[in-house]
Parts: C-alpha cells; sequence; structure tokens
C-alpha cells in the first residue's frame, strides 16, 4: 500500500514536471507573432498567428516616426498559406519605422520596429573595398529576438521532458538496484 502511494506521488510529479516546459513554450510562442526584415529598400513581415476570415489574412502596416495608429500607415493585405503569411513594401526611403500586424478577426498580431538603412556604394579606395553600414544596429528585443514557431518550441520541449524523466528513472534506480 505504501510503495503505491509513493509511485502514485513520484508519477504526478513527474507529469507535471513534463508538463511546465510544453506550457512555457506555448506562453513563448504567444509573445512574438511576427518577423520583420529588410533588403535594401524593402521591408518584409512573415507571421503564422492569423486565421483566413472571409477570405482574408489580415493587414499589415508600415508606420513611420510620426504615425501613431495602424490606420495611419501604408497598409498591406496579407497573403499566403495556413502555414505563414506575409507582406512586403518596397521602395521605402531610409529610416526608422514600426510594422504593425493585425489579423482579419481584429487580433493583432504583433508589432515590431525595423531600420532602413539608406544604400551604400561602394568605395574605390585602395585599402577597403567595402562601405560601412549608415546606422549601425538597432538593439533591443525586437531587433534581437526570432520566432523560431511552433514545432522547434515543441521539440525542444520534448526534448527536456524526455531528459527529467531520464534523470528521475536513473537517479530512483540508483537508489535501489533491485526495483525498475
Amino acid at each position: 500500500m505504501r510503495n503505491s502511494r509513493l509511485i502514485l506521488r513520484s508519477g504526478l510529479t513527474l507529469a507535471a514536471a513534463a508538463t511546465l516546459p510544453t506550457a512555457l513554450a506555448g506562453a513563448s510562442a504567444a509573445v512574438s507573432g511576427i518577423s520583420v526584415s529588410t533588403i535594401g529598400s524593402t521591408v518584409s513581415v512573415v507571421t503564422s498567428a492569423c486565421a483566413q476570415n472571409n477570405g482574408s489574412w489580415g493587414n499589415a502596416s508600415l508606420l513611420s516616426k510620426g504615425q501613431a495608429s495602424y490606420a495611419q500607415g501604408r497598409q498591406v493585405a496579407l497573403s499566403g498559406t495556413t502555414v505563414s503569411q506575409s507582406a512586403a513594401w518596397s521602395g521605402v526611403s531610409p529610416g526608422t519605422y514600426t510594422v504593425v500586424v493585425v489579423c482579419s478577426n481584429g487580433m493583432t498580431a504583433g508589432s515590431q520596429s525595423v531600420i532602413v538603412s539608406a544604400p551604400t556604394t561602394p568605395t574605390t579606395s585602395s585599402t577597403s573595398t567595402a562601405a560601412a553600414p549608415a546606422r549601425g544596429v538597432m538593439g533591443g528585443i525586437g531587433g534581437a529576438a526570432r520566432d523560431y514557431g511552433p514545432l522547434t518550441l515543441g521539440v525542444g520541449a520534448a526534448l527536456v521532458t524526455t531528459g527529467v524523466v531520464a534523470t528521475a528513472w536513473f537517479l530512483r534506480r540508483r537508489s535501489k538496484p533491485y526495483r525498475l
């Protein structure tokens, strides 16, 4: 009787420890919903947070420094599939912008700041042929974080769960070698 209670209590503890990484992975996946990148004067955004509603995925807006609301920016409709939706703006002048994605159900998928640099021209100096970037690296969470998606987070959670279960099994077996 005593052993069955101990096994039941150990099993519940292991189950709670196994579900913790999955719960944490789900929370972090919901926080970062978009990925913004720039190539030259083109700004693009990718998300997987929107669902199709009435034939539309939603809209993405590019806001310049003086614009404060989603409706004031350059809006582009999202296009894509159930796995990934995207939008792009070309011919964007140099400066700092904020990209906001609003799904067709009215929920904001995310917002992120981006810097569009002035085009650099190669120098003809004999010592260096590479031009230095005009504005440097953008710091902060938006410029440093990447959304890896639910598949990657799920695989990571499974690895952590496997490690916790294997450690508990090894420690239990080591303390009493005659048990499984």
